[in-house]
């Protein structure tokens, strides 16, 4: 039952970490005016730093859910 746990867990958090680094995707091309040209983040560079610190967070997610000690 545990090792069941841990495995969707895992997955849970590795796909956490995949939308974390997507919204973050989202907020540099909006911030950079390259897609989604719509809304308050358009061509404002914070959201660019605020996509790019996103996207390392879900990498960092992604990374750490699968390479951690199995109990």
């Amino acid at each position: 039952m545990r090792n069941a746990f841990n495995i969707v867990m895992r997955v849970v958090s590795t796909l956490l970490g995949l939308l974390l680094v997507c919204m973050g995707g989202v907020w540099i091309l909006q911030g950079l005016n390259i897609a989604f040209k719509v809304g308050f983040m358009v061509n404002d560079k914070r959201w660019v730093v605020y996509g790019a610190i996103l996207a390392l967070v879900g990498v960092a997610q992604v990374v750490w859910s699968n390479t951690r000690q199995r109990a």
